[in-house]
């Protein structure tokens, strides 16, 4: 999927870039090699980083407890492994919000 998701152990890693402080949260669309998502969190003592796994739990209609966020705590791009969602199901939701579509990387 543009080279923001990876198939790896029975999860996805997503390759993310957030930004902090938007007026609300949401799918941005694509950032280079990372999906690029909006937060109305403020980046501040991990408030960011709670906002981003529950707003990606709400957005894939998984629990919090499938999402670890592997990499870029202090970061805007990070690495958060998803489990319970199938490539093409993070590839319907993508092109529900913003219209693309792409096979993903394995």
């Amino acid at each position: 999927m543009n080279g923001f998701v990876t198939e790896r152990d029975d999860a996805l890693l997503l390759a993310l870039r957030i930004q902090p402080g938007a007026k609300k949260s949401g799918i941005a669309g694509i950032y280079g090699e990372t999906l690029k998502i909006r937060l109305a969190a403020p980046p501040v003592d991990g408030k960011a980083n709670a906002a981003l796994l529950a707003f990606l739990a709400e957005w894939l209609r998984v629990p919090k407890s499938a999402l670890n966020l592997k990499s870029g705590q202090t970061s805007r791009r990070k690495v958060v492994r998803v489990e319970g969602v199938k490539a093409e199901t993070l590839a319907r939701r993508i092109a529900e919000d913003i219209g693309t579509t792409a096979a993903p990387d394995k």
